[in-house]
């Protein structure tokens, strides 16, 4: 089953931090202002970087589960 696969857990948590953090970076250009001016590039490289981790853990799943 998927839900005792670590690993698989892993990607889950993964993808919703990525999803927080573009929440997040979505929420402060909606309000605009100087926080957005000073942090909108430092939350885009914050929400690469978790994505690129993500996929990576997703991918070695996906190899992983079908290796068997």
């Amino acid at each position: 089953m998927l839900l005792n696969d670590p690993l698989f857990i892993l990607a889950a948590v993964l993808s919703l931090v990525v999803l927080g953090i573009l929440l997040f970076g979505v929420g402060s250009f909606a309000r605009g202002g100087e926080f957005n001016r000073r942090n909108a590039n430092k939350i885009m490289r914050w929400r690469l970087g978790a994505q690129f981790v993500a996929v990576v853990v997703i991918v070695a799943f996906a190899y992983l589960r079908h290796r068997g």
